[in-house]
């Protein structure tokens, strides 16, 4: 077991992807991987997972922008709902699978999904350069004729795909659920929170919250979730058992683990791709740069025990 100066808890975060394309594909996945999950209790720990909710998410916008051509549903639907809609099925699912080998193995552990908000900078440069897609592949002219209705939208070409409205991806600077999350893990407890990067909020002058026609990076939250709740290592499960340099030449040269140092010189050099393993290196480098004693994990969805077993996965250490 990888151990710090910290109590034994740790923040799993599980990629939207690997959740498979449908409900069904998503559930049988979930019930593979619980076991993985549910060996890292016996191996000692507490245990906070998050989630991304890319494809999920993806269609629930798509069925509800398919229900207002229709007629049958409003336009415009908020993003920060079509999240904690996603939270809640995903959790569900995770909730169904998770339970179902608890119960299995006679232990006494519970699970909980929390629908969390998360805070973001109204100041936050990223309001004003939107750049992250979501929803469907639109026409051109369609996508003109809803700008011409919400002039708040926009619409941008995608890679000769279609047309797809991008929107803000800002910063998550605090989680508003987060005393809950405690509670729970200090009463056995495997917790669910912070899916889909969390429901992008910002605080209004009353003190309320108020959610945002955002999404919040999902590998930055959970780099966040972990500070947050004190845990001492963060697992990034992703579909390859190690990060790689040079990744899919003849010459790529997977990483049993590396220093934040090194970290740093494989970014510069640009060895990591922006869309896929960039983000969970700079996720990883933020929670172990946050604190003494904390290590993060990338590894794959199914390998999580053997990670901390140090058989597999990259080791993230200062």
């Amino acid at each position: 077991m990888i151990t710090g100066t910290r109590d034994p808890r740790l923040v799993i975060a599980l990629g939207g992807n690997a959740l498979g394309d449908s409900p069904d594909e998503q559930l049988e996945r979930l019930r593979v991987a619980a076991p993985e999950v549910i060996d890292l209790i016996e191996q000692g720990y507490e245990i906070v997972i998050s989630h991304g909710n890319g494809p999920q998410v993806g269609l629930i916008n798509t069925v509800f922008a398919r229900a207002a051509a229709a007629g049958v549903a409003p336009a415009g639907f908020d993003l920060a709902t079509s999240t904690a809609m996603s939270q809640g099925y995903i959790g569900y699912h995770i909730q169904q699978a998770l339970e179902c080998e608890l119960r299995a193995r006679g232990m006494p552990w519970h699970v909980a999904t929390v629908v969390t908000q998360v805070v973001t900078d109204p100041d936050d440069p990223a309001y004003d350069h939107p750049t992250k897609p979501v929803g469907p592949f639109v026409s051109q002219e369609a996508a003109e004729r809803m700008m011409a209705v919400d002039p708040d939208l926009v619409m941008v070409e995608d890679s000769g795909r279609g047309w797809r409205q991008v929107v803000a991806s800002p910063q998550p600077r605090s989680i508003v659920e987060v005393e809950s999350l405690l509670n729970l893990l200090d009463h056995e407890f495997i917790v669910v929170a912070c899916g889909g990067g969390g429901i992008p909020v910002v605080m209004q002058p009353d003190g309320a919250y108020a959610g945002t026609s955002a999404v919040i990076d999902k590998d930055l939250t959970s780099s966040l979730l972990a500070q947050s709740v004190d845990a001492s290592v963060l697992v990034i499960l992703t579909a390859v058992s190690r990060v790689a340099l040079n990744f899919g030449r003849p010459d790529q040269v997977e990483l049993a683990e590396m220093s934040l140092e090194e970290l740093d010189r494989y970014v510069e050099q640009g060895q990591f791709a922006t869309g896929s393993m960039l983000p969970k290196v700079l996720a990883a480098r933020a929670f172990v740069a946050s604190g003494p004693g904390r290590t993060a994990i990338i590894c794959d969805l199914m390998e999580a025990a053997g990670a901390l077993r140090g058989t597999t996965g990259t080791v993230i250490h200062p």
